[in-house]
């Protein structure tokens, strides 16, 4: 079995263009959630979202680019870009062959699907750009990171909603730990905040009109956001070999399966994926000083994963610390758990947990420490990141600090 560390991760989402101004926004407790800005928002019931602010994509790509690129696959690339920088890996010859790109999304190019269907049947349309299907499907971004960066191993998009990115980092290390890839990127994008896209998810009575309070008691739902995380995972010997500089190592991953309903959440589902981690990773429940909740802000999820924790680190879920990112950043959907995993990365390296931002009065069934409102500095060796789908598919990621 081989050890796998972090060596690079890239970002954009509504609270920074790259992994620096993401994680100061999250240390100082800053919302990027505000008013909407898109086409025909005043049909929309619910006009907030997470969007990404002053992004102009003719900075980073050409013409011919953009024809091809859906928005998530825009974000994909950059936050990839990012990543490979920071890691400074090559791949050619042997390692090129044996490392590949495995991404989560769920809705991929939803924004081209929606631009297309609106010059179909609302203008009448007849004809579409001929690089529509390959703008718009789910393996895109995937596609382009590996031509991108040659990638020639094992390459493919993860599809499980809300938990797409978490599934997605828990192949990649899977296939590294086994010795199948020396190194992989992985992560995940999303770029639903298109009229079609929130529409759709207005219908299902789960988001909120005004903020996103995640284990509040006056919580109300969940608010959309949009972006990516990508990062590098690779073999930690030969990472130490060419002298990367380690981030963070993943230790545990596990999946379940609710097999129950389509949008309700299991506790005992969510346990199990929990404890599988810990199993997993050899971790005793003691060790886990942060776990970075799915935490969505509705009231069955936030009560359910209470719960669910509780279950899992029987006594000990009094010591630890639990916080929801999404307050901050919006849920990313496919993405959410790629961009979450920033905040176990600087929990492990910088000894700053991210905060509960909104959060205003306690709920007797959220009864831990969501460390409300503001960041606090805490020494923690070993972190968690949840990650609960629509569908009851639940994916665990467990990191330790590196040494």
């Amino acid at each position: 079995m081989h050890r796998v560390v972090i060596t690079g991760a890239g970002t954009i989402n509504a609270l920074g263009h790259d992994v620096a101004s993401t994680l100061e926004a999250m240390r100082e407790g800053r919302c990027g959630i505000g008013q909407l800005d898109v086409r025909d928002v005043e049909r929309l019931a619910v006009q907030i979202g997470a969007q990404v602010k002053d992004y102009d994509e003719q900075v980073h790509f050409n013409r011919q680019q953009i024809a091809l690129f859906d928005r998530f696959t825009q974000f994909t690339l950059l936050a990839a870009r990012e990543a490979m920088a920071q890691s400074g890996i090559v791949f050619q010859g042997e390692l090129a062959d044996r490392s590949g790109v495995i991404l989560g999304t769920s809705g991929g190019g939803l924004s081209t699907q929606d631009e297309n269907y609106r010059a179909v049947y609302e203008e009448g349309k007849n004809r579409v750009h001929p690089f529509i299907v390959p703008k718009l499907m789910n393996n895109a971004a995937t596609s382009h990171v590996s031509m991108e960066f040659n990638l020639r191993g094992p390459s493919f998009t993860v599809a499980t909603a809300c938990a797409s990115s978490n599934h997605a980092m828990g192949m990649a290390f899977q296939m590294i730990r086994s010795g199948m890839a020396q190194a992989m990127l992985t992560g995940g994008s999303e770029s639903m905040l298109v009229f079609g896209g929130v529409k759709a998810w207005e219908g299902l009575r789960v988001m909120s009109k005004d903020a996103c309070r995640p284990f509040s008691a006056t919580r109300n739902g969940m608010v959309q956001g949009e972006g990516a995380g990508v990062f590098v995972f690779e073999e930690y010997e030969h990472a130490k070999k060419r002298g990367a500089v380690i981030l963070a190592e993943v230790v545990g991953f596990a999946m379940s399966s609710d097999a129950s309903d389509i949008v309700m959440p299991s506790k005992q589902g969510a346990a199990r994926a929990i404890s599988g981690a810990l199993k997993d990773g050899k971790i005793n429940a003691s060790d886990v000083g942060y776990i970075n909740a799915h935490g969505t802000g509705t009231a069955a999820n936030d009560k359910t994963e209470s719960a669910a924790v509780a279950d899992a680190f029987g006594s000990h879920a009094d010591k630890l610390m639990i916080s929801s990112t999404k307050s901050m950043h919006g849920h990313l959907i496919g993405g959410t758990g790629a961009v979450e995993l920033l905040a176990c990365v600087m929990a492990l390296r910088d000894g700053v947990i991210a905060p509960t931002i909104g959060y205003e009065e306690p709920d007797p069934e959220c009864a831990l420490d969501v460390v409300p409102n503001e960041a606090r500095e805490a020494n923690v060796d070993t972190v968690l990141s949840n990650a609960f789908a629509f569908g009851g598919l639940n994916a665990v990621l467990a990191l330790r600090k590196a040494n």
